[in-house]
């Protein structure tokens, strides 16, 4: 048997809606020639039917899992300053859950070698991580993850917009439909909704806008 390798990125990181997803994909060395066949890259290179398309492929050729981290989960880490760490606890689920020899890691932290050690540590040690920033672009097993990230996260953010009945958009501030939505549920002040990061820039900036209650307002 060849050596087991896994790749680990996310999706989501800076969305305002929805969960952030961790996605890995793990097969042996010697299937990498037909990962890079079925068309894995980094999901950002490709339309959201080919991704689709070789997330379905990837199934046959080696393990897909995900882990996907929520909205008021993310706000906690935020706080903190801590949300490379909460990104850092799921990869390591990841490489635990499928104790492979070698676990390639697209980095969010600047210091990619430091990164690497924090996440071979809480992994448990037995998994050799290899670090690196770009490594969705330069790496097939990683680009492998990336698609699965990003078709899982893509679901996610679909089913929620069913589950509310809203238009969601794509999550990211910088879409027209999603700002919309921080609008609608954010301009009066009041609570968020539990599926939307209240410690972004995008909520709280909307939130400060509210107009000022007038004294009528305060009136019996």
């Amino acid at each position: 048997m060849s050596e087991r390798i896994l790749g680990l990125d996310e999706a989501g990181r800076g969305s305002v809606l929805g969960p952030l997803v961790v996605g890995g994909f793990c097969c042996e060395v010697d299937d990498l020639p037909e990962v890079v066949a079925v068309g894995a890259r980094d999901s950002k290179r490709l339309s959201p039917e080919r991704r689709s398309e070789v997330y379905a492929h990837l199934a046959a050729i080696g393990t897909r899992r995900s882990v996907a981290l929520a909205p008021r989960t993310i706000d906690r880490y935020v706080a903190d300053g801590r949300l490379n760490e909460l990104e850092l606890e799921a990869f390591a689920r990841i490489v635990r859950a499928l104790r492979p020899d070698v676990a390639f890691v697209d980095a969010c932290d600047p210091n990619a070698e430091r990164f690497g050690r924090k996440l071979e540590a809480l992994a448990g040690g037995s998994t050799r991580v290899d670090s690196r920033h770009k490594a969705d672009r330069d790496l097939p097993v990683v680009g492998a993850a990336s698609i699965v990230a990003k078709v899982r996260r893509d679901a996610a953010l679909v089913a929620l917009g069913r589950r509310v009945a809203e238009s969601l958009g794509t999550g990211y501030p910088s879409d027209p439909e999603t700002q919309a939505c921080v609008e609608r549920h954010a301009a009066d002040g009041g609570r968020v909704p539990t599926w939307m990061r209240r410690s972004w820039a995008t909520v709280q900036r909307v939130k400060r806008r509210r107009p000022a209650r007038t004294l009528e307002q305060y009136a019996p």
